[in-house]
């Protein structure tokens, strides 16, 4: 079983953390997993890129361009930047609300994500979206964003693993004062209603 993820957003927002809780999870539930992450611009507000690659030991770190079976966007603009990536049957799961990217705020114009969203739905054969901070909201702080959407993956069926796997790597891998936190949000996020 090969299976490929790609999770884009910008820094701050907890890419990083949400990879090596999928690939844990993986590695739980018994595949081989990897990841590699574009951190170079992980200040807050650049642009972060996480691949999460299941399966062949034999495999590049980074997922090429059209293989991503899910893509986790969270922030329209980055998950539209890198929907190249995503397969032709691809899957995603995007958080709506805009966050400027330094990339975007260097340019005069208005920023609007609308556009970002239409084009995501238009080239993706599956896409949810969800208004990803306000569950993590309702869980208790914007800072869960990364659990809510992996809860929305796992409700969707977008991941080669369930729900037990990653509450288990909540545990293991979150500082022990946010794990409660994370956990309602993870459980938000299963619990949301497309």
């Amino acid at each position: 079983m090969n299976y490929d993820i790609l999770i884009a957003g910008v820094g701050g927002q907890g890419t990083v953390l949400a990879s090596r809780l999928l690939a844990a999870s993986a590695l739980k539930a018994g595949y081989f997993a990897r990841t590699s992450e574009t951190i170079g611009m992980a200040q807050r507000g650049g642009c972060v890129v996480s691949h999460v690659r299941i399966g062949e030991e034999k495999s590049s770190p980074i997922i090429p361009l059209g293989n991503a079976d899910l893509l986790i966007g969270f922030e329209p603009a980055e998950a539209a930047r890198s929907i190249g990536r995503l397969s032709k049957n691809g899957k995603c799961v995007v958080s709506t609300r805009a966050i400027m990217p330094v990339t975007a705020s260097l340019n005069t114009a208005p920023y609007d994500p609308a556009p970002m969203i239409e084009f995501i739905q238009r080239n993706a054969a599956n896409a949810i979206l969800v208004d990803g901070y306000a569950l993590a909201e309702e869980a208790g702080s914007v800072k869960a964003l990364n659990t809510v959407l992996l809860g929305v993956a796992v409700a969707a069926g977008f991941l080669p693993f369930g729900k037990e796997e990653i509450e288990s790597m909540i545990c293991e891998n979150v500082s022990p004062k946010y794990v409660e936190l994370n956990k309602k949000a993870f459980n938000i996020g299963v619990s949301y209603n497309k």
